[in-house]
């Protein structure tokens, strides 16, 4: 007769066996899958792509850089980085459009030599528009042309406070709603005092400018840069310490939001506009294309993204977020 006191400590020992075999060829299979790399589209994973400008941090020239320089952190999280491109050579292809705020003071004639040579030493694979923003739209005076000589001919003087202030973000947005898809780069120059007081009030108030939130919004989608030149402009609704400052706010914010820069000598007309053209010179001629995967989602949004390096004298300036598609 046997004795249930062993049958049971041999029912444990075999359960116990069998429960280590099992964990063994479960740990084996997990070690495979993690040592293998990673699908994109297995792991639901879609690629976002995003212009990066390298800058130095100390003076002197930006490094070379590499994807394995860069780091991505999307909505605090961090993302593989799978190409760092310079855009030079073949990839260098920009299009490149000057709009000019057609309420600015007609001093601004003092600054277009600058803007002229600043158009025609662009190199040859810059195609470059000028356009006039007035009544929240872009007149258009000479479309996008890689003959750089006829682009700087086409600019002329403003027409004034005549044609009455409404919002520059607003033409911002049409010119971008209008601008056809392409692979080439898509940035803009601003040269305005941003002054809107159709959307931000009296005061041209940037936090509670939902024209100004709509550029935003348009030009991350769209992978728009915009620099923004300060110039002060005509008629009594230019003038004011408060409506002034507020104004270059919202300049300060439509760069910085979509990884472009803004240039102003305070509250005062530029003596010489030529150091901020040649700022967004370098800037142009320094940019990569960063490509990061990002996880899929139902439908196309943006996402807060920071891009970091520990490369030395070197500083990297994009846009506050990127447009994460749905991979289908």
């Amino acid at each position: 007769m046997r004795n249930p006191n062993s049958l049971k400590w041999l029912r444990r020992s075999c359960a116990i066996r069998w429960a280590a075999v099992l964990g063994l060829a479960l740990g084996a299979i997990s070690d495979t899958a993690a040592a293998a790399p990673r699908n994109a589209s297995q792991a639901g994973e879609v690629p976002v792509h995003m212009v990066v400008t390298v800058k130095p941090h100390h003076g002197g020239n930006a490094p070379a850089m590499s994807a394995d320089d860069v780091k991505v952190y999307l909505a605090g999280k961090p993302n593989q980085v799978t190409g760092f491109v310079p855009l030079q050579g073949a990839r260098a292809g920009l299009q490149l459009f000057i709009l000019i705020d057609e309420t600015s003071r007609d001093t601004i004639g003092l600054h277009f030599q600058s803007i002229a040579n600043f158009i025609e030493e662009q190199p040859a694979t810059t195609a470059i528009a000028v356009g006039y923003m007035r009544n929240g739209m872009v007149v258009t005076v000479q479309d996008l042309t890689k003959d750089h000589a006829l682009a700087a001919k086409s600019l002329r003087l403003p027409l004034g406070a005549a044609v009455g202030y409404t919002s520059p973000y607003l033409a911002l947005t049409d010119l971008m709603k209008k601008w056809p898809v392409t692979e080439d780069r898509r940035e803009i120059l601003m040269i305005t005092s941003g002054i809107d007081p159709l959307g931000g009030g009296f005061e041209s108030n940037p936090y509670e400018n939902p024209y100004l939130q709509e550029a935003f919004d348009r030009a991350q989608r769209g992978g728009f840069i915009v620099y923004a030149i300060y110039v002060p402009g005509s008629g009594f609704a230019a003038r004011g310490f408060f409506r002034t400052t507020l104004a270059q706010t919202g300049l300060d914010m439509i760069a910085q939001k979509t990884g472009g820069e803004t240039y102003n000598l305070y509250l005062g007309d530029p003596v010489d506009i030529d150091p901020y053209l040649r700022g967004v010179s370098y800037n142009l001629n320094h940019q990569y294309q960063l490509t990061f995967l990002a996880p899929g989602a139902n439908k196309p949004r943006l996402e807060p993204v920071k891009v970091k390096t520990e490369m030395s004298n070197a500083v990297l300036i994009t846009a506050e977020a990127g447009y994460v598609g749905t991979g289908m």
